[in-house]
């Protein structure tokens, strides 16, 4: 059994999650009962601060259903948390081995890999094609939440693509900014899967 032991960083992380999650429920309540503007603006910087565990867990509880009011909040929480984890986990894991860049290398010894994000950016791209069809033959649309989870999952390559090349969804902040910054996730991710796997 191995000892857990909390420092600075700890108790920080413990505290701006707690003010994260009491944040996005003081917002909830706002736009819930009264007439103002939520204090959601906020929201931002606090998860960037490491709150994001705290803001998507009380999202969770409380707030489930997508809306399009909350969603670039949803794709920059989930993006943001998952960039927190994964950097605290390497932090906490430190190595005596130097990082590694070797992209290259990575691919070369994992074939599947390229191939599953060569298969999930194609689709990803069509699905952006295929809406962007629907949209213009006024026909039933591909759910939003279907398109991120595509760029999500891997197809944040085609799904950028597709958003610039097809000039579709450029409206949406949730897909000009959200989508690149899934693509920030990807990456780290990646990296830590190369240095820490």
């Amino acid at each position: 059994m191995t000892n857990i032991t909390f420092g600075g960083l700890e108790y920080y992380l413990l505290g701006i999650n707690v003010f994260g999650f009491l944040l996005y429920l003081l917002d909830l309540f706002l736009h819930r009962h009264t007439q103002k503007a939520g204090i959601g603006i906020l929201l931002y910087p606090a998860g960037a601060a490491g709150g994001s565990i705290g803001i998507l867990l009380c999202m969770l509880l409380f707030h489930r259903k997508p809306e399009k009011e909350t969603m670039m909040l949803r794709v920059f929480t989930v993006c943001i948390c998952v960039t927190e984890v994964l950097l605290f986990l390497m932090y906490k894991g430190h190595r005596s081995e130097p990082l590694t860049l070797a992209f290259w290398e990575y691919f070369a010894e994992r074939r599947y890999l390229l191939i599953y994000l060569a298969v999930i950016n194609f689709a990803a791209f069509a699905a952006y094609a295929v809406d962007k069809v629907h949209a213009a033959e006024h026909k039933s649309r591909i759910r939003i939440v279907t398109l991120l989870a595509l760029a999500f999952i891997g197809g944040s390559a085609g799904s950028l693509l597709a958003v610039y090349l097809l000039n579709h969804k450029t409206r949406k902040n949730y897909f000009t900014i959200g989508i690149p910054m899934m693509m920030i996730m990807q990456l780290t991710v990646l990296f830590f899967a190369m240095n820490m796997g």
